[in-house]
């Protein structure tokens, strides 16, 4: 490529595609489209409500086009030619780009993952990163081949993962890191530097799979440790949570009770003790801090027992 700017379509979709798109434009670089996901009905009134991404562009004067798929879609691969782009840039699009577009930009076709790969190839490499309690997590930006997130890897940038991370937290971080690093590999290309591919040891891969609703229910024989790291990781999509008086309970925010109650309770009941909300394990004692009951705002704990029947125990020393 010469040294004028790079022209791009960008690909994304969720709010962790948006400082990516941001930093692209900021850069100088023209953004012919942006591809993102149909508009998708959501919310107690069930509206059709757009992509961030498609908010973004809007905002920024940015043509938009949003197939529902790409797979044997003729006016999709017509309007992609018709632009004429030098690079297509993909940040958690969510559709499989075929292979008719991936074999239009010359080799130039790159990808924003929030792993370090190949650990957490697929679709929830964050909530899974925390789930299992990993130390370090990241970004890598990789060429896009047809098998899922294999693709050989031309940056990488560690990120640690605090013991307070959430997976809103820590997407948040990572999204702002790709953002950067992204633009700065459209310098690199821009000056026609030589960059480095590295190819993925299949030997090391592991797979973040897609978050299921059905995972979110608490189960009262996790370790405290299990579980306050599944809270973090299903923050803030599906959220944990138990049944409370014939209602859902979500437990926004947790942390290991250490100290000794020496009472005989039951495991899966809440109880108030010293001014703590408490959730009895099999195995261990959690401290509730933040919690949402079905039909009522994100809450503190204590605000939450002030309007419910909680168990009380008399403090032991």
């Amino acid at each position: 490529m010469s040294s004028k700017k790079i022209s791009v379509i960008f690909a994304g979709t969720p709010d962790f595609a948006v400082p990516s798109l941001e930093e692209i434009n900021l850069a100088g670089h023209e953004i012919k489209l942006v591809l993102t996901q149909p508009d998708r009905k959501s919310g107690r009134g069930m509206n059709l409500k757009c992509s961030p991404v498609k908010e973004k562009s809007k905002n920024l004067g940015i043509p938009v086009y949003q197939p529902s798929s790409l797979k044997n879609n003729k006016e999709a691969l017509e309007k992609i030619i018709s632009m004429n782009a030098d690079v297509l840039i993909v940040v958690a699009y969510g559709l499989i780009i075929p292979d008719a577009i991936l074999n239009l930009f010359d080799g130039h076709i790159y990808n924003i993952h929030a792993s370090i790969l190949p650990r957490w190839r697929g679709a929830a490499p964050i909530h899974r990163a925390i789930e299992a309690g990993d130390k370090v997590t990241g970004i890598t930006i990789m060429k896009i081949v047809k098998q899922l997130d294999a693709g050989p890897m031309l940056m990488k940038q560690k990120v640690p993962i605090t013991s307070v991370d959430t997976t809103e937290i820590l997407s948040k971080k990572l999204s702002e890191d790709g953002a950067k690093m992204i633009v700065k590999l459209l310098k690199e290309i821009e000056s026609g530097k030589l960059i480095k591919l590295e190819e993925q040891n299949e030997k090391e891969v592991t797979y973040a799979e897609k978050i299921k609703k059905n995972e979110s229910l608490i189960d009262f024989s996790n370790a405290p440790e299990v579980l306050c790291r599944k809270i973090r990781a299903f923050n803030p999509f599906p959220m944990m949570y138990m049944i409370f008086q014939q209602k859902v309970l979500k437990i926004i925010k947790a942390e290991i009770y250490k100290k000794e109650i020496n009472q005989n309770l039951i495991p899966g009941k809440l109880f108030l003790y010293r001014d703590n909300l408490l959730l009895k394990l099999t195995s261990g004692i959690l401290k509730i801090d933040e919690v949402r009951l079905e039909g009522k705002k994100t809450m503190k704990s204590l605000d939450f027992v002030k309007g419910n029947k909680i168990f009380k125990i008399s403090s032991v020393d």
